[in-house]
């Protein structure tokens, strides 16, 4: 089966949550590969659509599914969907995810409820997706699976520290599915640092956001701040040829991981 060029038999990839951000990047680059697609969204029907026009106007097929992972029933649509329109599944991108932005000095700005709704999406939803697509899966000869973690998983800062603990949990299920999906399904995650979308401009004003740029670039060996574009290259060379490639979180933050305590 060809992972590159445009091909109509191409391989068939599910993204959740790809209505825009990471998702969306991850989209068209596959599809950009020569892989048919499917573009989960919960609420960005309009980014979603729009997703779905530039994968086709790579030259290949391409859908749009409404659905949250957090339902169990939507996940089982969702594959559903994928095999009714193209009979099999190669791919599955677990992109889906959401957090409350709280410090994470103020042990009173989380309660449960908020516990509950990001495992709900960030862990819940991942094992939830990659179950209904198991046995589809199986039937393909180059079968993975990649969850985008983040990097708070292992750092523990970002966002919140509910954001983190789900992350760090979804780390640990990653490698809990490879080993036990093998031989016939890989399974990795990505764990990227700050990424540039509109997950950081929905909180910070334009002038902030300049200045949170600056500041994780200079503290970053690379001196680069990430773009969704570099997450799904690793997302694809995960997805489509890392063949003896398993059971790995690939940390993708210009280096910040390499600087000491906190890099901010």
């Amino acid at each position: 089966m060809g992972v590159t060029g445009v091909d109509t038999e191409g391989p068939v990839a599910i993204v959740t949550g790809a209505g825009s951000g990471i998702g969306a990047a991850c989209a068209t680059a596959l599809a950009a590969r020569g892989c048919r697609v499917v573009v989960n969204y919960q609420h960005s029907r309009e980014g979603a659509s729009e997703i779905v026009s530039q994968c086709q106007a790579l030259g290949v097929e391409a859908v749009s599914v409404q659905g949250s992972v957090a339902d169990d029933k939507d996940c089982r649509s969702i594959l559903d969907e994928a095999i009714n329109t193209f009979g099999r599944v190669d791919l599955l991108v677990n992109n889906a995810g959401v957090t409350r932005f709280a410090d994470q000095k103020d042990l009173d700005a989380l309660d449960a409820a908020d516990f509950e709704y990001i495992m709900s999406v960030n862990v819940n939803g991942t094992y939830q997706m990659t179950r209904a697509a198991a046995p589809h899966l199986e039937k393909s000869d180059c079968a993975a699976v990649v969850n985008v973690s983040s990097h708070s998983g292992i750092s523990g800062i970002g966002s919140s520290m509910a954001y983190a603990a789900s992350k760090g949990a979804l780390n640990t299920m990653t490698l809990s599915l490879a080993r036990n999906l093998a031989p016939l399904i890989r399974v990795n995650a990505v764990c990227p640092g700050f990424v540039d979308t509109r997950w950081l401009s929905g909180k910070l004003s334009d002038e902030a956001l300049t200045a949170f740029r600056e500041k994780v670039s200079a503290a970053a060996p690379l001196q680069t701040f990430v773009t969704p574009a570099d997450v799904a290259d690793a997302v694809c060379w995960l997805g489509l040829q890392a063949r003896s490639v398993t059971g790995q979180l690939l940390v993708i933050d210009g280096g910040t991981h390499l600087t000491t305590a906190n890099p901010l």
